[in-house]
């Protein structure tokens, strides 16, 4: 395996990979999942692009995306990329609507930030949508503060950090 399997209470997270591309591309298509994501719901297509570009990563940065599983079940996916906006390691985190509202998001989410701050790398932020009220609570419960506000495409958006100081 390229990367670290990391556990939690009620979590497994393993490094995004191949064997996962069913799943990635069902988490994906999922507008309750990902239709308040940076690009919104993808095509197959899309989903094989990024999960090229996730496994690439794991294999150049040794830190990425994790699918997240429990009891053996995937429910989503979390982890850091590199932003497309520039901003800088960029923290993710998605679970299927029927996963959600039992701090699975939060506990995949804080495991992989601690993973990837352990691993050397000095800052990672988050963006939301001042209207995306879960995202926020997962990311302030996991020790990011809000740094910054701006506009995208009409939204106000949030910039969270955690830096490793």
């Amino acid at each position: 395996m390229l990367g670290r399997e990391l556990r939690t209470a009620r979590l497994v997270l393993t490094p995004v990979n191949w064997p996962d591309l069913e799943d990635m591309i069902a988490l994906k298509a999922d507008a309750g999942a990902f239709g308040q994501m940076l690009g919104g719901v993808r095509s197959r297509f899309d989903t094989e692009q990024e999960m090229a570009e996730d496994v690439a990563f794991w294999a150049r940065r040794r830190i990425g995306i994790f699918a997240i599983r429990e009891n053996g079940r995937f429910v989503g996916m979390t982890g850091v990329h590199e932003r497309p906006d520039g901003r800088g390691l960029g923290l993710r985190f998605s679970i299927f609507p029927w996963a959600a509202g039992r701090g699975l998001a939060r506990e995949a989410a804080a495991a992989a930030i601690r993973y990837v701050l352990d691993e050397g790398e000095p800052r990672i932020v988050a963006v939301a949508k001042e209207d995306n009220l879960a995202s926020r609570v997962v990311l302030g419960s996991i020790g990011m503060r809000h740094v910054d506000t701006f506009e995208r495409d009409g939204n106000t958006m949030f910039l969270y950090e955690i830096t490793s100081g």
